[in-house]
């Protein structure tokens, strides 16, 4: 083991995840979250069940029981400076509201390297593809403006491919993974920076729960296009969950209708690979299929509009305008768009 980094985590639901595996692997964790979360996990220390491969049932990780320390609070007094690196793990629409706006603009001005565990990538980390117009896709965010203070060289992304939930009967410091898979994140610009990210994979990789080998771990690649394998995941499965007047479970988006499916699945990939992706950066589609098998119940943005949110991470409507500007459509990708659209218009005059 190395240097202990100190990591600031804002957003505590995957950001809980990432917490407890950088909390086993020895390091420093402060969750950035709402009160009754920080309380709780304070307290109680953050839970989090996982499936391990050849064990029945879940285990269990309390982040209290570990070698590193994980802490929690909300927005005020914390000082970005004070870190060697800053997770972004909360929902795209919520770093506009009062307290994260202002922390978010302290995180950009003290130039701490960033990791974005975001489905929606943070505009600054679309500056490091060289053949997209950004200028052209602040409409996809909820309020762009958050992103102009940071410099593109801090900032990268790491994909949330593991699939995990807050049970609804449990309290908010519980945390179920459901697909334990690998975060994936792409190397930042500076070197020294991307060190970081390496000895926090290989710190990951070296640390045991009670002897056990735990999934989930941290990949870094040195490709800026591994991250966006996740963008065909999404559009076929998780903003397919979303109908006229209902949402479905991922499973059912996917396997209901195999050929949409696979066609907005590889129609995705192609557009990576006209941006400068490798087809090894990005993830066939049967594997994908395979995977959503286990993932029965709504995607997360599914059901925030269902809960009737007014704004939701608009990954959807960002392909369809990135594929735009190099002359690409799919009719079913537009058709996504159009109905997250609708539910969107409905729950904001529900709201007014």
């Amino acid at each position: 083991m190395g240097t202990k980094h100190k990591i600031l985590i804002m957003g505590a639901s995957y950001g809980s995840l990432l917490g407890t595996k950088l909390a086993l692997a020895g390091h420093a964790v402060h969750l950035v979250c709402l009160p009754a979360e920080a309380d709780l996990i304070n307290k109680e220390g953050a839970i989090v069940r996982m499936p391990v491969k050849g064990r029945d049932g879940l285990v269990e990780i309390n982040s209290r029981k570990l070698p590193g320390k994980m802490s929690a609070g909300g927005t005020a007094g914390v000082n970005p400076a004070e870190y060697h690196l800053v997770a972004l793990a909360m929902q795209e629409p919520q770093y506009r509201s009062p307290g994260v706006r202002e922390l978010l603009a302290a995180v950009a001005k003290a130039r701490v390297p960033c990791m974005s565990i975001m489905n929606m990538p943070p505009l600054p980390y679309l500056k490091r593809i060289p053949s997209i117009d950004t200028d052209a896709l602040r409409s996809c965010y909820t309020d762009a403006s958050v992103w102009d203070a940071f410099d593109p060289k801090v900032v990268t992304l790491c994909s949330p491919d593991p699939q995990a939930f807050r049970p609804p009967e449990e309290k908010v410091n519980v945390l179920q993974v459901r697909l334990p898979t690998n975060f994936k994140s792409a190397r930042f610009d500076s070197d020294a920076h991307t060190a970081i990210l390496r000895q926090l994979e290989s710190d990951i990789e070296a640390s045991r729960f009670n002897g056990i080998e735990l999934p989930v771990k941290l990949k870094v690649h040195d490709s800026v296009f591994v991250p966006l394998a996740k963008w065909a995941m999404l559009l076929a499965g998780n903003y397919r969950c979303v109908l006229k007047d209902s949402v479905r479970p991922i499973k059912e988006a996917v396997h209901s209708d195999l050929e949409t499916s696979r066609a907005v699945y590889n129609w995705v990939v192609k557009l990576c690979v006209s941006l400068g992706a490798s087809e090894k950066d990005l993830v066939p589609f049967e594997k994908y299929a395979s995977a959503a098998l286990s993932l029965l119940t709504p995607s997360s943005a599914a059901r925030a509009l269902a809960n009737g949110a007014p704004n939701i991470e608009r990954t959807d409507r960002l392909v369809q305008t990135i594929a735009a500007q190099k002359g690409m459509r799919l009719a079913a990708v537009d058709q996504t768009v159009a109905l997250v659209d609708g539910w969107l218009e409905r729950n904001r005059k529900k709201a007014a």
